[in-house]
């Protein structure tokens, strides 16, 4: 399970939490301008806009968890179980298999609205990358500098949905997500007021009560709901230090610690990683589970006019600051 939020200050921020229950050898990698994209059905892209994100890289092919390109787009792939449903080679379409989607719109497009052109005529085919690596049920969150939509392949065709929220996890589909935050409205950052009966003197004994109801337990709709609510009303500053940091305590509201969500065999799901791009800059930080010190890695000064992957290694080791 994952979540995937934006955040905008005087900068523009897009990040995610991956949680699972293991781990491949994920890197930070920057696909340079020359890097020759090879895609399985939709042809060849060999100049293309710079990405940068998180991926497993097989076969010199990065598989993006998620991302952003020199334009400030950013695409990240959630887990979505049971609801996604790629299609068979559609030879009217354009045929991008799962695990190419992400370089597939960052390559080409500079914002959500060119998305959009290009998935009026895009089929989510059913590809596997190989026997070893089938295809993983995801959707997608794509999100500019000034919005966001979900992309989400299912039984009835593409649906893209304007995500007005600019938050994404898991199941169940968006636009259930949405509908589902009705019955969170009255909930406020402000003191609760005693609307029960005006015949009780009910008193407000701590603070925090008007977000009574706020779900806190770790399913996909309820970290929704959570993440909603924590970036609707985030404040602050919006120096880089501030608003990375506030990013990655809106994250950490829906943070999945070991020991809580147990998959069998002694396995629990964790929060890997959490990203946060700096969408304006081209910079991805990241901290791990493991290591909570945020490390920033700036694709700009790297050789962007490349033809190689450019991959970096996570700092998963705890960084810790002795004082004294």
């Amino acid at each position: 399970m994952c979540t995937a939020i934006t955040y905008y200050t005087k900068d523009h921020y897009f990040g995610r939490n991956l949680d699972l229950e293991y781990s491949y050898k994920e890197t930070v990698t920057i696909t340079p301008r020359n890097y020759e994209f090879k895609f399985r059905q939709a042809g060849e892209i060999s100049n293309h806009y710079a990405i940068i994100g998180m991926a497993y890289v097989s076969s010199n092919f990065p598989l993006y968890y998620d991302a952003i390109n020199e334009k400030g787009l950013g695409m990240a792939g959630l887990n979505f179980p049971t609801n996604a449903d790629y299609k068979e080679i559609d030879e009217e379409k354009n045929n991008v298999a799962p695990f190419e989607f992400i370089p597939y719109i960052l390559s080409q497009c500079s914002n959500v609205e060119e998305a959009r052109k290009l998935l009026k005529n895009i089929n989510i085919a059913k590809i596997n990358f190989s026997d070893e690596l089938p295809a993983s049920p995801l959707h997608w969150i794509i999100s500019d500098k000034e919005k966001s939509i979900t992309v989400e392949s299912v039984k009835d065709g593409l649906k893209i949905y304007d995500n007005p929220v600019g938050v994404l996890t898991n199941n169940p589909t968006f636009d259930i997500h949405m509908f589902n935050l009705n019955n969170y409205m009255s909930l406020s950052t402000e003191q609760a007021v005693n609307n029960f009966s005006k015949n009780l003197n009910l008193d407000t004994y701590s603070r925090g009560m008007g977000a009574i109801g706020l779900p806190g337990d770790l399913s996909s709709a309820s970290r929704f709901v959570k993440a909603t609510f924590t970036r609707m009303n985030s404040k602050s500053g919006d120096s880089e230090s501030e608003s990375i940091s506030q990013f990655f305590h809106i994250l950490g509201s829906v943070y999945q610690q070991r020991g809580l969500v147990h998959m069998g065999e002694g396995k629990y799901e964790i929060t890997i990683y959490s990203s946060c791009c700096n969408m304006d800059k081209g910079i991805y930080y990241y901290v791990t589970y493991e290591n909570s010190q945020i490390t920033g890695i700036d694709m700009n000064k790297e050789n962007l006019d490349s033809s190689d992957l450019i991959n970096y290694d996570l700092v998963k080791g705890q960084q810790i600051f002795m004082q004294n």
